[in-house]
């Protein structure tokens, strides 16, 4: 591959393009190759998004649990898909789109989260090729109606970065409720 190119997409799950091929290189600049995850990844991929929680918000996150969750979302493609960037044959990055529909646009937005690039390959184009490939295979995909993604309101330097990518800050605000299943939930106050 030569320049910036974008590889097709294959079948479709949950209304998402699945590539055929796992293998497949999606997109290139340069020496920065993006492809889809394999499950061969889920410990490099579980390893950046614990080094990622402790840098942006000195969360410590379970091994474990942080393995199992890469895993569960390599293996079921409904649940969204991990990119990942190389250079040289080397996982230097990666990010995960997640589904969301859109009843008032009939269309998804794809959510991107976990983003990470290793300290020394940062300002490097890592992220924007990751961007890009999301970009064009969204754009492959059709019913794509925009890209979401949400920052930490400390990590000044990754908002940065996506201004100059062009997102922009939304008048809504992100909120959580915990619903049990072994987290830790104080459910007296419920009705």
């Amino acid at each position: 591959m030569s320049g910036n190119s974008i590889a097709g997409v294959g079948h479709r799950v949950a209304g998402h393009a699945v590539s055929h091929q796992q293998e497949t290189i999606v997109f290139q600049r340069g020496t920065v190759r993006v492809r889809r995850a394999r499950l061969e990844d889920a410990e490099t991929i579980a390893r950046f998004n614990r080094q990622m929680a402790q840098e942006t918000e000195a969360i410590e996150l379970d091994e474990q649990r942080s393995v199992a969750g890469a895993r569960a979302v390599v293996e079921d493609p409904g649940k969204g898909f991990y990119l990942l960037a190389e250079v040289d044959g080397q996982v230097v990055g990666q990010l995960l789109v997640t589904y969301e529909w859109s009843d008032w646009r009939n269309a998804w937005f794809w959510w991107i989260q976990s983003v990470y690039v290793v300290p020394e390959q940062r300002r490097g184009g890592v992220f924007r090729s990751l961007l890009d490939a999301v970009l064009g295979l969204a754009f492959r995909q059709g019913s794509v109606c925009g890209l979401r993604l949400y920052v930490e309101e400390s990590n000044i330097g990754a908002q940065e970065v996506y201004r100059r990518c062009r997102f922009t800050r939304t008048s809504y605000q992100i909120w959580e409720r915990p619903v049990g299943h072994g987290f830790d939930v104080d459910l007296s106050g419920a009705e």
